[in-house]
């Protein structure tokens, strides 16, 4: 587990920007298993990839004209058990972080892994992201 105080700012960059955090598995449940509409779930780290390329990238998806009615956001490496039952909702994936979920009405309609955002830059990530809002939301 990564020290509060190290992750506090990457977690800001996130919830700053209109993302709930889910930090215990009740907490993840509770809203997993009850969204209607649309719900971008990022799971977050503090990778490098994470702070140059997901998170810039996650948040400027949110300018266009179609973006998710929820955002949901977990911390891998530090609110372990809340990232491992995210995890179960987004199955068949694999463990992955940073990585990005979209769902709709409880389905996980779309599913961005790590070795999608390594090597990409934010802008490609939000490019992306409004391409998948555009069918989804």
């Amino acid at each position: 587990m990564y020290p509060e105080e190290l992750v506090a700012p990457m977690r800001a960059d996130l919830t700053n920007n209109g993302f709930t955090e889910l930090k215990d598995t009740e907490q993840v449940d509770n809203t997993l298993n009850e969204i209607k509409g649309t719900a971008l779930l990022v799971v977050n780290s503090v990778c490098g990839c994470a702070a140059g390329s997901a998170r810039p990238g996650a948040i400027d998806s949110l300018t266009g004209d179609k973006k998710p009615e929820h955002l949901y956001t977990v911390f891998a490496g530090q609110d372990k058990d809340a990232t491992n039952q995210a995890r179960k909702y987004l199955l068949p994936y694999p463990p992955s972080s940073p990585s990005i979920g979209l769902f709709k009405d409880g389905e996980l309609v779309h599913f961005v892994e790590r070795h999608h955002i390594e090597g990409r830059t934010a802008e490609m990530i939000s490019n992306h992201l409004k391409e998948v809002y555009d069918e989804f939301c």
